[in-house]
């Protein structure tokens, strides 16, 4: 009639069923917290999520239940006539029982259900997600609204979690104050990429009014550099971290219209290499904390979707990065024997073949290209006075598998320097409150900007940036 484990269910739960008058309230625990129970003696406990498996055998029902707070389910086992008619891939349950040892070695505990109640049925027939099927990437970003419940984007946005939380954690163990800059700004950051203007939507127009809400045009930012730089001349070492948008026309796999920046400004920087090591240390101390915070999230890309990238990974942590200045880049492009589909010239921009090409001429390690041509650069970064050459003190770090990760350099601090190029450029009058921040106490500092999205490709192997982010913005699409 029936088998050992049904009859050993039935025993347990009538053995150990609480007196009336004596009810037990079970504890609410996430997926996550019932896994890392280190000896389970019976508690009794509830979970809440979502159904990844139903397997339903002669005497003893199996259920596998994830909310998000693990890769790896939750096994619940029951005796058949606990099976709710609604029980389905996908569907929402609450399952109340007691969590034991469990007796295979697949897993280390499971929670024998003495209740499963179905909160929200899912209809299997339509439900994007299908059961025991790898869905890539591609197919997922077709559903924003359901893609969070595959294994692949519920790690992902652990992994992302993760190193939010550790980028706060580095800039507070180093002593820099975290800035909230504005969104909507009346500058440009010159040179930063194209704008979205920001006006209402339906505002209507009176005759002889300033056209414009905020009586200046406003734009979405690009940056929060430039209001960092106001606040570093009060708190010494600030940054920022923030949504951040760019209206470039860009169908690529390395562009969003918006997306995250980690940007920190230094005051009392006198030279590049403070601004070099910040970088580093921030991309290793982070990438260090997530993996060993969400080691198996990591591990499912490294092995299904780049594999070889942990090795890749491995590299850039345990050596130094390199450092090469952009003169230095361009004879290494110019000596390659690979033909560029833009010839590298002194004086031209780095393209991403090129930057590519660099880090792997250096070994797939990271690389600082330092000193750009000074036309290259906008009206901020600190003239080298370097005669011919004409450089500024800009700094670009390149990683592999994305190119360009940060960005930064050490700001112009000389009020006649900086007075000179803006009059030149006709902004003088635009950025006359930047050119006062020059003569009200000021000091030699510099700063940096770290694509969010950027870094996650490159420690995660991702090819496509739409796939680190959680609602992609980009050119002809902005669902929900």
């Amino acid at each position: 009639m029936f088998g050992p484990r049904c009859i050993h269910l039935i025993l347990r739960r009538c053995s150990s069923a609480p007196c009336p008058k004596r009810a037990v309230t079970p504890k609410l625990l996430r997926v996550q917290e019932a896994l890392e129970v280190p000896n389970p003696t019976g508690d009794d406990i509830k979970v809440q999520g979502w159904v990844r498996s139903v397997r339903s055998q002669k005497d003893v029902l199996f259920v596998h239940i994830n909310d998000g707070s693990s890769l790896e389910n939750l096994q619940v086992v029951a005796v058949p006539r606990l099976e709710p008619r609604e029980l389905t891939f996908g569907s929402s349950v609450e399952v109340q029982g007691k969590l034991v040892k469990s007796p295979h070695k697949r897993q280390r505990v499971e929670l024998e259900a003495e209740n499963i109640r179905v909160v929200g049925p899912c209809d299997v027939l339509t439900f994007p997600l299908k059961y025991k099927t790898c869905q890539s990437l591609e197919y997922l970003r077709q559903f924003p609204h359901i893609r969070c419940r595959s294994n692949s984007l519920s790690a992902l946005l652990r992994i992302r979690s993760e190193a939010t939380s550790a980028v706060h954690a580095f800039f507070k163990e180093n002593g820099f104050m975290h800035i909230h800059t504005p969104i909507i700004t009346s500058n440009d950051c010159e040179g930063a990429g194209e704008l979205f203007q920001v006006e209402p939507a339906s505002k209507e127009r009176v005759p002889g009014e300033n056209p414009h809400f905020f009586n200046v045009p406003a734009f979405l930012t690009v940056s929060g550099q430039l209001h960092l730089e106001v606040m570093a001349g009060a708190f010494t070492k600030v940054y920022t971290f923030g949504p951040t948008f760019r209206a470039d026309n860009s169908q690529s796999r390395r562009h969003l219209a918006e997306f995250y920046m980690v940007e920190a400004e230094i005051s009392f920087a006198e030279s590049l290499q403070d601004i070099m090591q910040v970088m580093e240390d921030l991309f290793k101390k982070v990438t260090n904390v997530v993996l060993s915070k969400c080691p198996r999230d990591v591990e499912l890309f490294h092995k299904y979707v780049a594999p070889g990238q942990e090795a890749k990974l491995e590299q850039m942590l345990k050596n130094p990065f390199i450092t090469m200045s952009y003169t230095e880049a361009i004879d290494v492009l110019k000596r390659a024997r690979q033909v560029f589909t833009y010839k590298p010239e002194w004086g031209q921009d780095l393209q991403s073949e090129h930057e590519r090409y660099l880090v792997q001429h250096c070994g797939e390690i990271p690389v600082f290209v330092f000193n750009y041509p000074y036309n290259l650069k906008p009206f901020y970064m600190r003239d080298n006075e370097d005669g011919a050459s004409h450089t500024v003190a800009a700094v670009d770090l390149l990683v592999p598998g994305v190119g360009e990760l940060c960005g930064g350099s050490l700001r112009e601090d000389r009020v006649d320097f900086l007075q000179s190029r803006l009059q030149k450029l006709g902004l003088e009058h635009t950025y006359q409150w930047y050119l006062e921040l020059r003569q009200f106490g000021s000091t030699p500092h510099g700063g940096f900007g770290m694509g969010f999205e950027r870094y996650l490709r490159c420690i995660l192997g991702v090819e496509n940036i739409k796939d680190v982010i959680p609602f992609p913005r980009f050119p002809h699409s902005c669902i929900l």
